[in-house]
């Protein structure tokens, strides 16, 4: 519950300092002297509206629950807003950013702007739906909490799927450029040692004339062999290493000339490509022994995406499976509400009754699965839909459905209640059976509005005047049975009032 309003500086008003009680609280006065600027301001502390004041100020008592946002619940919480060079929020003393004041304030205040649809959310009335039939069996209960289950899953390996889709795309190009490295490498098929063995031969290659030469003139000292060894043996000397040496010189000799005569030129073009594809490896990655490491870690990185298409088909069968089931929960959750939804309706149009509007209809159609299920609600008043009727049928019809959530369902909802324009335009009539909803709707909240009506306003439980003193917006509360009658009865005929108005307001306070 608000127990007080402080506000400083804020265009008409210098200062206000006013305090509440529990039940229905109306705000009343002429035109123009600041009742909607008075409603923004106190909106404003809250984050759910602009203000531009020195100093605005709210102090509650201790049922909102501070403590997931870090802070203690005090005796008296306060909600301050100030504005020097920049605009903060505080909570008891801590600053927070307008976004979270706007959060914390959502969880225990309802705003209903002029064209508000937030009792009209489809999940809000999904929610009232399943709350009947809890109430019923607790099987419902399980159903739900069971389809939640499924759906969350469900939503998870989508988002898995979605993950490895992205990854897909990104990679396709860099998997493509793995496969084309690897196949390059593989073609070549290095050896270890074997660039050097093909450089040697290169080499050998390029002196082939002078080798070739130089051996053909080496030949010639096997031509006097028989005239060494003849010496040796007349000298006694043994001939044996003589022999051993030019035997292995002539071995050498002809080595070298049959490994010449072997290499023709196309070998020698094969020789020298394949020394020149070894060695775009070498620049490439360091050496052979790299080449062939780097080999053996793209062929792991492969397997990685080819691991991912293994680990996408599985998913996708998981998918399938928790679609298959999240679908099957949701239709039997459906069934259930298609029978929640005609005592809603009933409910709905008893109120709709006391306020003079004709039974609305609330259908059941199928929409695509989420969270909560895959029931659609569409609301229709005379056959058309809410978005095109009048602003006065509007208010009317979304009070019958907050007093149907709260008073008949006895579903816990937020304990205070701010209403805009909520009698605008329309009839005597129509505003006090507004007035007689409202008072149903006070015994579960505290209930703030602006009233444009007199019957509205009579039925009160505090009625603050604001009003106009030498341009400056005040407040003040009215008390006084003469207070109250006189300004019903301004309200009723003008700033001249009759006898009649104040004979009419008078009934309205009696009544």
């Amino acid at each position: 519950m608000i127990e007080r309003f402080y506000l400083k500086d804020y265009i008409s008003f210098s200062e206000v300092d006013i305090e509440f009680e529990n039940g229905l609280i109306l705000f009343s006065g002429a035109s123009g002297v600041g009742k909607s600027i008075l409603l923004n301001a106190f909106l404003g502390v809250f984050a759910l509206k602009e203000i531009n004041a020195k100093r605005a100020e709210v102090s509650l008592d201790n049922d909102i629950n501070l403590q997931k946002y870090g802070l203690d619940d005090e005796e008296i919480n306060i909600f301050r807003f100030s504005k020097d060079k920049t605009a903060r929020y505080f909570i008891n003393g801590s600053q927070f950013s307008k976004k979270n004041i706007k959060e914390i304030s959502s969880n225990f205040i309802d705003y209903l702007s002029s064209k508000s649809y937030k009792e009209f959310e489809n999940s809000r009335i999904l929610k009232v739906l399943d709350t009947i039939e809890i109430k019923k069996t607790s099987e419902h209960q399980e159903l739900l909490e069971k389809f939640k289950e499924s759906f969350l899953e469900f939503k998870k390996i989508e988002k898995k799927l979605n993950l490895i889709e992205e990854k897909e795309k990104k990679a396709q190009e860099t998997k493509d450029f793995i496969l084309y490295e690897i196949n390059k490498i593989e073609e070549i098929n290095p050896k270890i040692g074997e660039y050097e063995e093909l450089m040697q031969i290169k080499k050998s290659l390029s002196k082939k004339e002078k080798i070739l030469e130089a051996i053909e003139k080496a030949n010639n000292i096997f031509e006097y062999e028989n005239y060494a060894i003849e010496a040796l043996s007349l000298l006694d000397e043994d001939t044996s290493f003589l022999d051993e040496s030019l035997n292995d010189l002539r071995a050498k000799f002809e080595n070298s000339i049959e490994k010449f005569s072997e290499l023709d030129e196309s070998e020698i073009e094969n020789i020298l490509d394949r020394i020149e594809k070894i060695s775009s490896l070498i620049q490439r990655y360091g050496s052979v022994e790299e080449t062939l490491k780097y080999l053996e870690n793209k062929k792991k990185e492969l397997k990685q995406y080819e691991n991912l298409e293994f680990e996408k088909e599985e998913l996708e069968k998981e998918y399938i499976k928790l679609d298959k089931n999240s679908k099957e929960l949701a239709l039997k959750i459906s069934k259930k509400r298609e029978e929640a939804l005609k005592e809603l309706n009933y409910k709905i149009n008893q109120y709709l009754k006391m306020l003079y509007l004709d039974n609305i209809t609330l259908t059941l159609e199928k929409k695509d699965l989420d969270i909560n299920g895959i029931d659609k609600i569409l609301i229709k008043l005379w056959g058309v839909e809410l978005s095109k009727i009048s602003s006065g049928e509007f208010n009317r019809v979304r009070l019958a459905f907050l007093s149907s959530f709260n008073d008949e369902l006895n579903i816990n909802t937020n304990g205070i209640l701010i209403l805009d324009e909520v009698d605008a335009n329309l009839s005597g009539k129509e505003s006090m059976s507004i007035a007689t909803v409202l008072r149903k709707l006070s015994k579960n909240y505290q209930i703030f509005a602006i009233s444009h009506q007199p019957q509205l306003t009579s039925k009160a439980d505090m009625h603050f005047l604001v009003y106009k003193d030498n341009k400056e917006s005040k407040v003040r509360k009215l008390e006084a049975f003469d207070e109250r009658v006189k300004e019903l009865a301004r309200m009723i005929s003008g700033e001249k009032i009759g006898e009649e108005a104040i004979k009419f307001a008078k009934s309205l306070l009696e009544k």
